[in-house]
């Protein structure tokens, strides 16, 4: 049976969430299913012979404009997701790459005997490399409005991993619990509960956040590159469109490619030029720290090391940054894992990118990376 988390939120794996969409149970109104399939069939897959009606209601999609449904008057709140036109042969599978622009964010539907049940449905894989961050704003809002509307019922196969991590973030978010106390928590309620590794560690991010995908934060960005970093090893094509905007374009430009609250940070930043044409290729926010001297250190061996280790003038400073990749570097997009990053408007060269990584002067070493010399660049403010 379901487990009480709190007034009118229930966690269950998918057995007692097939029950409910049986039984069409008065209690539970809304269900949110976290699962490797969006489509209502895994459950018959899962358990053969077992039909449940459904309507669709939408599907949402990375990418693109929302078809038209009849969506009988039920709004989900998206935030900052792009809702997207459904793609041909759809099977209900989330597709092969996790940065298609026709990836699909959720579907709604009337669920169970009567149809009486609203159901949201999330395609996530029980991973630790799973990007769990992109998908909680659509999930933690599904939960917040349906609480409201009645009671609602989170679920995944088994009730242990992605259910569990989709709750500590509501749990965190609504009662500004840190991970650890949010989990400990959850699990005064449902004892067994543990999401796997890779869960924890962005619940971690999303704590640091301060319970929100702040999609400019250094912490989120460093997490998608290494969402496309994992793209990329898995043998996926890399799509500029999840690339940053680029900071050289003019401002309306600049403004219909990312909206006008982005571009509006662009005024009175540092800003990072091509030394030759001037062109701006980088602003301070598409930077991404590291921490000197940490990381690959294979080459240290044959350092000629003579300065006082006790002397911090005798430093050295980085002599490249690193950034964020932006969609002026068109070379990234033919596949190479390593190549030379060159200016959009001169081609005069400006760095390297490697998806294995490259080490910087200071020792550390930087995996997936866009570096730009020092030597290359300007630094001004715009």
């Amino acid at each position: 049976m379901p487990y009480l988390v709190r007034e009118h939120l229930f966690i269950s794996n998918i057995s007692d969430a097939a029950e409910v969409l049986q039984n069409d149970t008065a209690e539970i109104t809304h269900m949110l299913s976290v699962l490797s399939s969006a489509s209502i069939s895994f459950f018959s897959e899962w358990r053969r012979g077992l039909v449940i009606p459904t309507k669709e209601i939408r599907k949402v999609y990375v990418g693109g404009s929302e078809p038209e449904n009849d969506s009988g008057g039920l709004v989900i709140p998206t935030k900052e997701i792009v809702e997207g036109s459904e793609p041909k042969n759809d099977s209900g599978n989330s597709p092969k790459s996790s940065l298609s622009p026709q990836k699909l964010l959720y579907s709604l539907e009337y669920a169970g005997k009567d149809l009486k049940l609203a159901r949201m449905a999330v395609p996530l894989r029980d991973m630790e490399g799973e990007n769990l961050l992109d998908y909680l704003d659509v999930c933690l809002d599904f939960i917040e409005e349906s609480r409201k509307e009645g009671s609602v019922l989170v679920h995944c196969f088994a009730g242990v991993s992605r259910s569990a991590a989709i709750i500590t973030a509501y749990l965190m978010r609504t009662e500004q619990l840190s991970q650890k106390d949010a989990l400990e928590s959850l699990q005064q309620s449902c004892e067994f509960v543990c999401p796997n590794d890779g869960f924890l560690e962005q619940l971690k991010m999303f704590e640091e956040m301060s319970f929100k995908i702040d999609h400019t934060s250094p912490i989120y960005k460093r997490f998608r590159l290494k969402v496309l970093g994992d793209s990329y090893n898995r043998g996926e094509k890399i799509d500029s469109s999840k690339f940053g905007a680029d900071p050289g374009l003019p401002t309306e430009e600049v403004s219909s490619e990312v909206g006008t609250t982005e571009s509006s940070r662009i005024v009175s930043t540092r800003a990072y030029r091509c030394k030759k044409c001037r062109r701006v290729v980088a602003l301070q926010e598409n930077l991404l720290d590291h921490v000197p001297g940490e990381g690959e250190t294979s080459f240290e061996w044959h350092k000629r090391k003579s300065r006082n280790p006790f002397n911090k003038s005798d430093e050295i400073e980085c002599s490249s940054i690193f950034i964020e990749p932006l969609r002026w570097m068109t070379t990234v997009e033919d596949g190479a894992l390593e190549g030379k990053l060159l200016c959009a408007h001169c081609e005069g060269r400006l760095g390297y990118f490697n998806w294995s990584g490259i080490q910087c002067s200071c020792g550390s070493w930087i995996t997936p990376a866009f570096q730009l010399h020092k030597s290359r660049v300007d630094v001004s403010t715009v």
